[in-house]
């Protein structure tokens, strides 16, 4: 590697990490400021000021933060905090996961595992708070998707409402849009790779048994029957991993 080359690399790290840190700035700014979700931003001309940086630079960090969800630029209005959004997190996810079934499936595995984590390590305090109202709702959709698997039809919608149901009493936003995000990467990573007909009976009898444990009360329980739930999910991606 030539020195030209070394130096050129090394300036363009620099250049990221001085970008990394003017984003940073950026976002203590809007705490230091007491700024809240809808509230505008200083303008450029203030940021450069108070950053001590160029009004492209400035813009280019802004683009940056648009993308992870901290500001929204409104064109010909002004750059404004932005409410609390999961897409950018979502797509990336899901990309990253879709990509690694062209190598094994790794972190599409590991998608699994943080998803699995959260519901599992979770579960016993939602069935603290279930209600028979929520009791009824989990049961009509495990009732759909039994109906549903024995037409022969998939019925993915219905299964992602069922484990959303099952944490709405803890009350979580921050829990049902991670779960959301985890939901939407597992959905397209089947609709690249093709769902099998195969196995609905199966997986509708598995939320079946998840029910009747919620039903009994038995936290120990449940948490198995969801873990056993998440080994068949995981054996799924890992041999459409090994097909690609």
């Amino acid at each position: 590697m030539t020195t030209e080359l070394t130096a050129t690399r090394l300036a363009r790290f620099g250049a990221q990490e001085r970008m990394r840190t003017l984003q940073n700035d950026i976002m203590d700014l809007i705490l230091n400021r007491n700024l809240d979700v809808g509230d505008p931003m200083p303008t450029e001309n203030e940021l450069c000021s108070a950053l001590g940086v160029g009004r492209n630079t400035v813009r280019e960090a802004l683009k940056v933060l648009q993308a992870l969800g901290v500001v929204e630029i409104r064109h010909g209005f002004g750059t404004f905090v932005a409410a609390t959004s999961f897409e950018s997190l979502g797509a990336s996810l899901a990309f990253r996961g879709r990509l690694s079934l062209r190598h094994g499936g790794a972190e599409a595995l590991e998608l699994v595992d943080v998803r699995q984590a959260l519901e599992s390590g979770l579960i016993g305090l939602a069935i603290d708070a279930m209600t028979e109202h929520d009791l009824l709702a989990l049961e009509s959709r495990v009732e759909a998707m039994e109906a549903l698997a024995a037409q022969g039809k998939h019925f993915i919608d219905e299964d992602q409402d069922f484990h959303r149901l099952l944490y709405v009493p803890l009350h979580n936003e921050l829990l049902s849009n991670l779960l959301e995000v985890f939901w939407n990467v597992y959905r397209q990573i089947h609709e690249e790779a093709g769902v099998e007909q195969r196995g609905l009976i199966e997986n509708a009898h598995a939320h079946r048994l998840i029910l009747d444990a919620v039903r009994s009360g038995d936290k120990v329980l449940t948490a198995e029957r969801l873990n056993a739930h998440f080994r068949g999910i995981r054996e799924h991606l890992a041999a459409l991993g090994r097909q690609s």
